[in-house]
């Protein structure tokens, strides 16, 4: 009947697949999105989950329930009348079945048979002619998604398994010789597939690759070049023969237009740093002009930090120019690393234009690395009023941790003899900060008393007083010998006293320096009473102290009655000394003996 025709095309034309949007032909594997719902004419959308469907075979009749339990077991959608009516006028394979003409086919028969039996063929030929798998087999792309033959295939995986398994084969048979002996279809894919194994020796993949590069041309790609290089550089068991290797084969391809970049030779450089190979990675610096390849920041440093490990200064300071010449600079840490290293090899004053360069290019460094710099260039006289001139570019968040940079600028001020403007740097501290502790009061102290300028090297005593700090005994002494060497021996016994009171136990060195004083004023018995204070205070003296009053009393009083009392002193505690001043005690006692013998012969 005419509705068998209209029914089965309906049916058909709604469920078939509609093709899926082309794909990338070259593609390894395609996703296939899900179809959406797609509508015919003004009817409602169907879904892939069909809901149930009833077949009518008249107008005005349903089909039986049997009937429509198989029906509904398909999942088909709910068609009313004017639905089947508007499906169409022709059957799945386009001829006009016609009203009556289906009728004659029929053979008479009655409408409900006609339409149980219509029905029921209609489901057997679809299982015939395998329309219903077709309709309800997973979903295949078709049309333009269709699979590519350029694509990678189950026989173009079995090709990769092949080369990969060889690639990590360990025999002594030549690669190349064996790669021939392989059916292999080379293709672009193939080959980026196999530059991404994992597990394969660096040396195996540029063997592979130059064997694909005599067969196949599209091979020779900046693509295909970078998959090498990063493989190589992500390898874990990195080695220098697969980076020589793969050095020796960019040399040979680098020359042609667009098969290596920058990119590429930093990551070259980068290999043969980490392989402390810092020649290597200096060629391929030097290449850089020959492959039409412009170096960037990260190019410099990562040329700088393998020329570092092999603690190559010089040669990194030509590179060093170049890129300040260029002034493509790295970012702040990569270029603090850079002025450390030249620090560390004793070449503050490039460091120092290294600095510069990125002050003008807004960079900022790593405060260790700035530190670092301050206290090189502080280190040097003829650049210690450099270090004294980056203390103004000192950010003022981090001075709180900035005493041991600042304390070696004072200290590097008072080595060159500029106390004042080591005071200044002191009073700046105390001021503003970094706060300064006992050494960087003790270096002005030192500087000042050494100059002898000990107005304010007691000034400065006191603002160490004023802050909490203690003088310690090394500072008395410093200004105790300011004192002494200008003859002022009152006010170098003053401070004696103060430090007498503010610690419990001196040192020898400060007996020694009045003793030396009183001595050089030839007040001997002041320097008798100090060397006997210092046995009461409980300080030994040293063979020092004995040897310098010995000779003094010898020589300028020519007291050898008080020197031979020392020198048995010194028996009793132990020391000996030294002959020649022994021998002078004895000299002068025989001179006193001669002279008061002739001067009883010329009164008799």
């Amino acid at each position: 009947m005419w509705w068998r025709s209209r029914a089965r095309g309906f049916l058909l034309r709604s469920l078939i697949r509609r093709p899926f949007p082309s794909q990338s032909k070259r593609g390894s594997s395609k996703t296939l999105s899900p179809i959406p719902p797609f509508t015919l004419g003004w009817a409602r959308p169907v879904n892939l989950q069909f809901q149930n469907l009833r077949f009518f075979s008249s107008p005005n009749e349903a089909v039986s329930g049997d009937d429509e339990d198989k029906n509904r077991s398909f999942g088909f959608v709910e068609s009313s009348d004017s639905l089947i009516s508007d499906a169409g006028e022709t059957g799945i394979d386009g001829v006009d079945d016609g009203g009556e003409g289906s009728s004659e086919l029929d053979g008479g028969k009655d409408e409900s048979q006609v339409g149980a039996e219509s029905l029921s063929s209609l489901r057997e030929e679809s299982i015939q002619d395998d329309d219903s798998l077709g309709i309800f087999a997973p979903l295949e792309p078709v049309g333009e998604a269709a699979e590519d033959p350029g694509s990678v295939t189950e026989i173009d995986i079995q090709q990769v398994d092949k080369v990969r398994s060889l690639l990590r084969d360990s025999s002594q048979e030549p690669l190349e010789s064996s790669l021939d002996k392989i059916e292999v279809s080379l293709s672009e894919e193939l080959v980026a597939m196999v530059l991404q194994t994992p597990y394969v020796s660096g040396h195996n993949l540029v063997g592979f690759f130059r064997w694909a590069l005599r067969s196949e041309e599209s091979v020779k790609s900046l693509k295909m070049v970078e998959l090498l290089v990063n493989a190589l550089s992500s390898s874990a068991d990195l080695n220098k023969m697969g980076a020589y290797m793969l050095w020796d084969l960019i040399k040979e391809i680098g020359n042609e237009k667009g098969l290596v970049n920058t990119s590429i030779l930093n990551q070259l450089i980068s290999m043969f740093g980490r392989l402390e190979k810092a020649r290597a990675g200096l060629e391929v610096f030097d290449k850089f002009d020959e492959f039409s390849c412009n170096p960037d920041g990260n190019t410099y440093y990562l040329t700088i930090e393998a020329l570092r490990k092999r603690s190559m200064f010089n040669a990194a300071w030509s590179v060093c120019e170049k890129m300040l010449s260029s002034g493509n600079l790295p970012d702040g840490e990569k270029l603090g690393k850079v002025i450390s290293f030249l620090c560390k090899g004793k070449m503050t004053k490039e460091a120092h234009l290294v600095y510069l360069m990125a002050q003008e290019k807004k960079i900022f460094l790593p405060r260790s690395s700035f530190d670092y710099l301050v206290s090189s260039l502080s280190r040097k006289d003829e650049t210690v009023r450099i270090a004294l001139e980056l203390l103004d570019n000192y950010p003022t968040d981090s001075l709180k941790y900035a005493n041991t940079t600042f304390g070696s600028v004072v200290h590097g001020l008072c080595r060159v003899k500029e106390p004042q403007e080591a005071k200044k740097l002191l009073l700046r501290m105390a001021q503003s900060g970094p706060a300064p502790g006992s050494a960087v009061f003790n270096y002005v102290i030192t500087a000042l008393s050494k100059g002898g300028e000990m107005e304010d090297a007691i000034a400065v005593m006191k603002i160490m007083e004023g802050r909490g700090l203690r003088p310690d005994i090394y500072t008395y002494c410093v200004i105790m010998s300011g004192f002494a060497k200008g003859g002022l021996m009152d006010e170098a016994y003053g401070i004696y006293r103060e430090a007498k009171k503010n610690h419990a136990k001196l040192s020898p060195v400060t007996y020694h320096i009045l003793i030396r004083g009183y001595c050089k004023m030839e007040e001997y018995d002041k320097a008798l009473n100090c060397l006997k204070e210092m046995k009461d205070y409980g300080v030994q003296p040293n063979a020092d102290e004995y040897n310098k009053l010995i000779k003094t009393l010898c020589l300028k009083a020519v007291d050898w009655c008080t020197a031979e009392k020392l020198l048995e002193e010194m028996k009793e505690s132990g020391l000996f000394l030294k002959g020649t001043t022994r021998s002078l005690i004895t000299a002068v006692k025989e001179l006193e003996q001669e002279a008061q013998s002739e001067s009883v012969h010329a009164e008799a």
